[in-house]
């Protein structure tokens, strides 16, 4: 009983020990705060793109409420399908105030994926993800501001791939970049990071 009893103990405490490096390495003193590697402020961003109705949409479609933001492309085999999936089961999890978290997934792959292409696409995950797009020049904006990376990858037979960042960024109400989700991030650390990100809103509209 004893034994059973400190192996549990010790399990815990790496537990712990896991979650609170991850709170150092992310959104503690220990994230990285080196210039060019975190994103910027959605205040300090200057962009213009058409979301999957064809509405246009920029830095103040999503300034007033926490944001989810997703980088990928409708062709990509794995990550986005597997991303916009788990962050699915985030808002599911979330509940109804999920109807108050902005969710964008924005195409690095403007010349396949147009404005119907996103609408299709995102229908098939959680009616709250937006899927927004735009001229290469555009795209390369806003993942500038972003600080998000892609790059096409040329395959056989003129077909061609997307390497891209596969990290969810996450943004708190007034627009300042909160942290990023990482990919296939566990559940139980995702959605209290959002979760705080909205906390942060809710604390300013009763002050």
């Amino acid at each position: 009983m004893m034994r059973v009893a400190k192996i549990a103990a010790i399990g815990a405490a790496a537990v712990f020990a896991a979650l609170f490096v991850g709170w150092w390495q992310v959104d503690g003193p220990g994230a990285d705060s080196a210039p060019g590697k975190r994103s910027l402020p959605l205040t300090a961003m200057e962009f213009s793109l058409t979301d999957q109705d064809g509405r246009d949409v920029g830095p103040e479609t999503l300034i007033g409420e926490p944001s989810l933001v997703f980088f990928g492309f409708t062709y990509c085999p794995d990550v986005c399908p597997t991303t916009l999936s788990d962050i699915s089961g985030w808002l599911d999890e979330i509940g109804p105030d999920a109807e108050d978290l902005n969710t964008v997934f924005i195409t690095v792959d403007p010349d396949r994926d147009t404005v119907e292409t996103m609408a299709e696409y995102v229908s098939y995950f959680h009616p709250q993800i937006q899927g927004w797009t735009g001229l290469p020049d555009q795209i390369a904006a806003i993942a500038d501001g972003f600080r998000a990376t892609y790059e096409k990858v040329e395959g056989e037979n003129g077909e061609y791939t997307m390497n891209h960042t596969a990290g969810v960024f996450l943004f708190d109400a007034t627009g300042r970049f909160v942290t990023t989700i990482d990919y296939h991030e566990p559940r139980e650390f995702a959605v209290p990071k959002i979760r705080r990100a909205m906390q942060n809103r809710t604390e300013r509209a009763e002050s």
